[in-house]
C-alpha cells in the first residue's frame, strides 16, 4: 500500500473496522520512516519557495488536513522550517527501528543468503533448514516491535505537528521525545560499543 493511498484511507468512516485500523497503522509506520528524508525534502522546498506544497504535505502526512481544511491560522515558511528542523530528532530516531526491519529481513528471512555455513555453531544447527527457522524466529518479535516503535513514532510526530495549526501540544508529546531521543542515543552507544 502506498503511503499517499493509506493516507487517503484514513478519511473512511471508523465502521470500516479493521482495514481502517491497519491501514492507520500501515501509515503511520511508513510515515515515520521516512520522517528523516521528509524533513529534508521539505526543508528544499522551502527554500525554494514551495511553502504551500510543503505544508500541504505535513497536513495529509501529520494528519492534520482539518486543520489545514479550517485554520485561520496557516503555517508559514519561518514555522515549517522550525517545525522540519524539530523532526530531524525524530527522523534520527525511526533510523534505529528501520534498522531492526533490516536486519531482520536479512538476518532472519534471507538467512541462508547472508550466512552460506558451515552451521554447525549457529542456533539451530547444525542444519541450514533448523539455523533459518531460529533466526527467523529470533527475529519475529523484534520486527514486531520495531513496526510497533514506528507506529509510536509516527503518532508522536502527528501530536507534535498539530502547534502548526496552531493546536497546544502540551508536555507530554515534547517530554515523550527528549525521553525517546535520550534513549534513542543511549541505545546507539551501547550497540556501537558492543561491536
Amino acid at each position: 500500500m502506498s503511503f499517499l493511498a493509506s493516507r487517503r484511507t484514513r478519511n473512511e468512516p471508523p465502521a470500516a473496522g479493521s482495514r481502517f485500523v491497519s491501514a492507520r497503522f500501515a501509515s503511520r509506520v511508513e510515515y515515520a520512516a521516512v520522517l528523516l528524508p521528509a524533513a529534508l525534502v521539505t526543508l528544499g522546498a522551502v527554500a525554494a519557495g514551495r511553502t504551500d506544497k510543503a505544508r500541504a504535505w505535513w497536513a495529509r502526512a501529520a494528519e492534520q488536513e482539518a486543520a489545514e481544511r479550517s485554520s485561520p491560522r496557516r503555517p508559514g515558511a519561518w514555522r515549517l522550517t522550525a517545525h522540519t528542523l524539530l523532526c530531524v530528532p525524530l527522523g534520527l530516531l525511526a533510523l534505529i527501528p528501520v534498522g531492526i526491519e533490516l536486519l531482520f529481513v536479512l538476518r532472519g528471512v534471507l538467512y541462508p543468503l547472508v550466512d552460506h555455513g558451515p552451521y554447525d555453531h549457529s542456533w539451530g544447527g547444525p542444519s541450514m533448514l533448523g539455523a533459518w527457522v531460529v533466526h527467523f524466529l529470533v527475529g519475529v518479535p523484534f520486527a514486531a516491535a520495531g513496526l510497533g516503535a514506528l507506529a509510536l513514532l509516527g503518532r508522536l510526530h502527528s501530536r507534535i505537528a498539530g502547534w502548526m495549526w496552531g493546536r497546544k501540544v502540551g508536555v507530554g508529546p515534547v517530554l515523550a521525545l527528549l525521553v525517546s531521543s535520550a534513549a534513542g542515543v543511549v541505545f546507539v552507544i551501547a550497540w556501537v560499543h558492543q561491536l
